[in-house]
């Protein structure tokens, strides 16, 4: 008599990354001081650049600039690094995981592959997100006055998303590719610094040349000038085409090293 063998029911991609996204969910919500200080940071600049920096600043945007225009002109700036701190989150509980042999017990399990570091991601963004809007409010209360109509507004929380999508992939790989945690910390650290030598803070024309040069080629002037062009209803001409092609290529590389990362662990 043969003995019939059960078949193993084959995962679900779909339903594998609904339920590792509730566990990065609940993760987020058990602990409320990732997202506190993914919040604070961004908080922290915006009060010292308009507060402290702000009048003296504002002034060399131009003629009648002050500080109220600088709240303008900072803002989008600093809601795009809300974006930055939260994918750095990224990193780090992706190192976590790994250090701690969490993916690897996930790999030893009945689930599809791709779901694990899809639950990182979606929570990622929205975790991101979520910060952008609490940060946005922060920026109106001490001034900022975008003048974006409801089409403006989706398209900049569409860019904003699409964006935090492209950095959090590029975050899970630096996660997977991290020895330890404190180097996940660390390793993402160019992506709050390098905004720094755009024109998120100040105009590029008013840089050296050289300085100058590298702030209008890195791709976080065009992404800042995207944002800043959706929330103040400014033309962007060809900058969101060219903020949007880095986003599609920071996504690709991430996507890519981080998929080689997890196949090679296994």
């Amino acid at each position: 008599m043969t003995t019939m063998t059960p078949a193993v029911p084959r995962p679900h991609p779909l339903r594998d990354s609904a339920t590792m996204l509730r566990r990065n969910l609940r993760r987020m919500i058990r602990y409320p001081s990732m997202t506190l200080t993914l919040v604070l940071m961004p908080v922290v600049f915006l009060l010292l650049f308009v507060y402290v920096l702000g009048g003296t600043l504002g002034a060399g945007l131009g003629e009648g600039g002050g500080r109220a225009d600088y709240a303008n002109y900072v803002a989008p700036a600093i809601i795009m690094m809300t974006v930055m701190a939260a994918v750095q989150g990224t990193a780090i509980s992706v190192a976590m995981d790994m250090t701690e042999g969490v993916i690897m017990r996930f790999r030893t399990m009945h689930i599809a592959r791709v779901s694990v570091l899809t639950g990182h991601v979606l929570g990622s963004v929205i975790q991101a997100m979520l910060a952008v809007a609490v940060v946005t409010g922060v920026a109106v209360l001490v001034g900022f006055r975008p003048t974006a109509g409801p089409l403006g507004w989706l398209a900049a929380i569409g860019f904003l998303t699409v964006m935090a999508f492209a950095f959090v992939w590029l975050c899970v790989a630096l996660g997977l590719a991290a020895k330890t945690v404190e180097t996940a910390s660390n390793t993402p650290m160019p992506l709050i610094l390098l905004p720094f030598l755009g024109s998120g803070f100040v105009p590029t024309d008013s840089m050296p040349a050289g300085i100058r040069w590298f702030a209008e080629y890195q791709p976080f002037t065009p992404i800042i000038e995207t944002v800043r062009g959706l929330l103040m209803g400014t033309p962007l001409g060809g900058t969101v085409w060219i903020a949007l092609a880095w986003c599609a290529g920071i996504a690709a590389v991430g996507y890519l090293w981080a998929k080689r990362l997890y196949n090679r662990a296994g």
